[in-house]
């Protein structure tokens, strides 16, 4: 809760007058207590997933042939999944004024996401052992060729495993609640885009160096328990690092057969030719 009354005492304690984002700031969170303000985290999370993931499965039904992997797409099987959502309290995130700078908020969104992606891949590796498969993750990979709404079917214990990264991260770097529900925001849609299916070109996230994006996460999927590559939530780097990127030998050897492919195809043209001319 900012600890102001009124406009003109916040900009004299300022020094300077409030930016319009300061003051929409401002008329939410006044007179809002900040449980009140945390719970609201919540309401971003789960608007941000499903204002994502609405749009792609509208292009899904409407045109399922440019998806990543079409002919793999299936129905979900039956399985008992319990997915929770929790809210929490975070020590030393801020609710007043002055909001952050687009610098700090830009620094700490980077901070975070190379922090999660590090938390994740392990969690996530862990999640691939045959116990933790056998009893937790397999009900996210109920979907061999997943889609937006995919991302958050899951086992509860698998919500809190692979959530809490995203959580840990601004208690060791406290940020500003705005920052927070960004943060959240960012998340979500990245893991519905993740498991979408469709690698769109004009994506956000094709401008994010070392990212991993679409086809690495669906190649995830297509191997069920037996996967053991391309754990990382979000870059490539970890994969890279631990030996785990087997897209990358998989990619090489579809170029490959397609260019083998290609060359079988002339060749059959030009043969093709030839016997026109000698008739």
């Amino acid at each position: 809760m900012i600890t102001y009354a009124t406009v003109e005492e916040a900009e004299r304690a300022l020094g300077r007058a409030m930016t319009w984002v300061e003051a929409a700031w401002f008329r939410h969170s006044g007179s809002t207590p900040d449980y009140c303000l945390y719970f609201e985290s919540l309401v971003i999370l789960i608007a941000a997933y499903s204002l994502t993931a609405l749009p792609l499965a509208l292009f899904e039904l409407c045109m399922p042939a440019l998806a990543v992997q079409a002919s793999a797409q299936v129905a979900i099987l039956d399985g008992d999944s319990h997915n929770v959502r929790y809210n929490e309290q975070i020590a030393g995130i801020r609710t007043g004024l002055p909001l952050p700078s687009a610098e700090e908020v830009a620094l700490q969104l980077l901070v975070y996401m190379l922090m999660e992606d590090y938390l994740g891949y392990w969690l996530h590796r862990l999640l691939h052992c045959e116990w933790a498969y056998d009893n937790i993750h397999y009900v996210h990979h109920e979907y061999p060729a997943p889609m937006g709404f995919a991302a958050g079917h899951s086992h509860w214990a698998e919500l809190l495993i692979l959530g809490f990264p995203a959580f840990f991260v601004t208690i060791i770097v406290p940020c500003h609640m705005a920052t927070l529900w960004l943060w959240y925001a960012i998340r979500a849609a990245m893991a519905v885009e993740t498991h979408s299916g469709f690698d769109f070109p004009f994506s956000p996230t094709k401008l994010i160096p070392f990212y991993g994006g679409v086809e690495r996460h669906d190649y995830h999927h297509s191997g069920g328990r037996m996967m053991q590559s391309n754990f990382a939530p979000l870059f490539v780097i970890c994969d890279y690092i631990y030996g785990t990127d087997d897209y990358r030998h998989h990619r090489a050897s579809l170029v490959k057969l397609k260019d083998m492919a290609n060359i079988s195809a002339k060749k059959e043209v030009f043969d093709g030719s030839n016997c026109r001319k000698k008739d």
